[in-house]
């Protein structure tokens, strides 16, 4: 059975949501504390999950980059492992350097809280598959940072290189390029502002998220 690791900060507050999310589609899930300095032996995937790490302080996501759990998330990361970083996980990811860019405040400068509509831009990574190329989606924000920007030299290597996983299809928060999620170079990370934890099961507004979740399984397994 594939193993998840699911890192809990202090004011993480989607860290149940995503453990559910991969416990549902047949994985076996641990949580792992912020203090720890060691990764679970055996892991496969780690979840970053959105909330507002030690509230959001300096930038969001900078002191949780800085946790004591974050050398091995980094070691993990270069020796080829899966990460998925939502929401605040998107943030933390940027502020230790795995994806690049930043999230800044919406230029709107509200917390947005509502359902959008997203469009699938990259069918060939872990998370993706299952998808279709510009699928429409919907999926939950919930944000106040959710705004990424990135040097015009980013945001061209991102957009020749395939490595925009989704973009908005109406912008609520400022992205350049409509920006909603990232990978890495190798695909294997990833980053993105909506959340699939959250759209998953019929009692959800969508289950548009769910196809991440088997992405994964179907992918690894």
């Amino acid at each position: 059975m594939m193993r998840v690791g699911v890192i809990v900060f202090p004011g993480s507050n989607c860290d149940r949501d995503l453990f559910s999310s991969f416990k549902l589609f047949g994985f076996s899930v641990t949580y792992i504390w912020h203090k720890d300095d060691k990764l679970p032996n055996g892991l496969d995937i780690l979840g970053i999950p959105g909330g507002f790490s030690f509230g959001d302080y300096l930038r969001c996501g900078a002191i949780a980059a800085n946790s004591p759990i974050t050398s091995a998330v980094i070691d993990f990361a270069n020796a080829g492992g899966y990460i998925i970083g939502i929401c605040n996980g998107f943030q933390i990811l940027c502020e230790t350097g795995l994806l690049p860019g930043a999230l800044v405040r919406n230029t709107g400068m509200k917390f947005i809280c509502r359902n959008e509509e997203i469009s699938v831009e990259n069918c060939n990574s872990a998370f993706t598959k299952n998808y279709n190329l510009h699928q429409k989606l919907i999926l939950p924000i919930a944000h106040h940072d959710g705004n990424y920007i990135a040097g015009l030299e980013t945001l061209n290597e991102l957009e020749e290189s395939s490595r925009i996983a989704f973009k908005y299809k109406e912008n609520p928060n400022g992205s350049l390029n409509n920006i909603a999620g990232i990978l890495s170079e190798n695909h294997r990370i990833l980053g993105m502002m909506p959340h699939p934890e959250r759209a998953f099961s019929d009692y959800h507004s969508s289950v548009d998220g769910s196809t991440i979740f088997k992405s994964l399984f179907n992918s690894l397994s």
